[in-house]
């Protein structure tokens, strides 16, 4: 297979898709905690405005690392295929 189906694996799959939900919740709770969405105990409460914005750069952090280390292992076995042929 390619280098690309090599570089996606199960945990790699789950680690984006848990961060980019952190993402959503995230900004959910900062929406909430800066009363721009009603209807919620967490409305106007300036913890969940505090807290929202940390989970979503908690996420994100999640998702670039994950694709930036799936980045430089292909570069890896890239330059490896280059030095020692096929594998």
């Amino acid at each position: 297979m390619g280098s690309i189906t090599r570089s996606i694996t199960l945990g790699r799959v789950a680690g984006v898709v848990i961060g980019l939900l952190m993402i959503v919740v995230g900004v959910l709770w900062t929406a909430q905690g800066l009363g721009w969405v009603e209807g919620s105990s967490m409305s106007g409460s300036g913890t969940w405005a505090v807290l929202g914005p940390l989970v979503a750069g908690l996420g994100l952090g999640l998702v670039i690392s994950i694709v930036q280390r799936a980045r430089q292992q292909r570069l890896a076995s890239e330059l490896d295929r280059e030095r020692y042929g096929q594998r």
